[in-house]
């Protein structure tokens, strides 16, 4: 009869053997990697900063045509956005907006007018402008190894690919050579896009190298005149159908949202059309002959218009001017805290005038 330490040898052995079994056929069963140059997956965080961001703070539309849900609060939070997170404490963030409300309210009579709403706008958009030039300082050092002020479209396409994953001195090298470099569709497509955009950043005269001032409207267009205009380009050929550069109201409120495969998508999905469709007959086409042009679009997208910012100002006010005198009292903002910062506040009214 086998003795018990004999079987617990004998189990322990088995045991090994399983688990060595086990990783054999772990690592038979995983897939070939296809690409010889692809070492790790992206980090995020490092293909952000070197990847044209699809949402620009202060701007109210995405790169890819959709409407900037935030921005309203991005515009008049601006960095102080964070600070009003859903799970804060609701008492914690009316005082922050009573703070926020004397902030606006420069001439103290207790009540916020169109003009002093289009100026804080103006500000909190400066604020946001001011961020992206700090963040594009870092991103620029990021993608210019050599330190000489200037990148080239090969500096930047090796950093970008090694933020996918490729071996950055594998792909380093095959540039250099003139290699082929085995690339998977959707990153080439990518790639293409923004090589557009790389010319398109690139000042006269031309010399396909991008300094940093360059470097920040290549990844922030909103800083510049002449990239704004070819990201509406962009946005405009995605939406356009008929290819007379110009939408129309269907055009507009036609991109695909998903699949509808219950009443609650069906819900947003409508939901996501009527939005479109008010911003697109109240405020975008600006003529409202039912035709968006790109002269509109552009002046729309841009973040730093004088006239759009009041516009902006005069629609936040009427959403939350309960008493129809044209300004905002802090009641009011209290009362609509959902609107202007993501959070809603219970019991906005009580304790406001002892603690204001």
């Amino acid at each position: 009869m086998m003795s018990r330490q004999a079987f617990l040898c004998s189990l322990g052995s088995l045991y090994l053997s399983l688990l060595f079994i086990f990783l054999l056929m772990d690592v038979y069963a995983r897939p070939a990697n296809n690409s010889a140059l692809k070492e790790k997956p992206a980090d995020s965080k490092d293909e952000n900063e070197i990847l044209p961001p699809d949402h620009l703070n202060g701007v109210k539309m995405e790169m890819d045509g959709h409407l900037n849900k935030e921005f309203h609060q991005e515009v008049f939070l601006g960095k102080e956005m964070e600070e009003f997170e859903e799970d804060s404490e609701p008492r914690k963030n009316r005082k922050k907006l009573m703070v926020i409300f004397s902030k606006v309210d420069v001439n103290n009579d207790k009540k916020i007018s169109a003009k002093e709403m289009q100026r804080w706008i103006m500000e909190k958009t400066d604020e946001h402008f001011q961020e992206a030039v700090e963040e594009n300082k870092m991103h620029f050092r990021a993608v210019d190894p050599d330190g000489n002020g200037h990148v080239s479209w090969d500096e930047y396409k090796i950093k970008f690919l090694a933020s996918k994953g490729f071996n950055e001195k594998e792909v380093a090298e095959k540039i250099k050579n003139n290699e082929e470099l085995k690339i998977d569709e959707e990153t080439q497509e990518v790639l293409d896009n923004l090589k557009d955009r790389w010319y398109q950043a690139d000042n006269p005269p031309p010399d396909l190298l991008l300094n940093e001032e360059e470097f920040l409207s290549f990844l922030h267009p909103e800083h510049s005149r002449g990239m704004l205009k070819f990201m509406v380009k962009e946005i405009i050929r995605d939406l356009d159908q008929d290819g007379d550069k110009k939408l129309t109201l269907s055009e507009f409120i036609s991109l695909p949202v998903g699949t509808v495969e219950n009443q609650q998508a069906q819900d947003i999905d409508d939901d996501w059309v009527k939005d479109r469709r008010k911003e697109f007959e109240e405020v975008i086409d600006a003529n409202h002959d039912g035709i968006v042009t790109m002269e509109e679009l552009e002046e729309y997208m841009d973040p730093m218009n004088e006239y759009n910012a009041l516009n902006e100002a005069k629609q936040m006010i009427a959403v939350a001017d309960e008493n129809q005198n044209h300004h905002l009292e802090l009641e009011e903002i209290l009362k609509y805290s959902e609107y202007f910062t993501g959070s809603k506040l219970m019991d906005y009214a009580r304790n406001v005038h002892e603690e204001f």
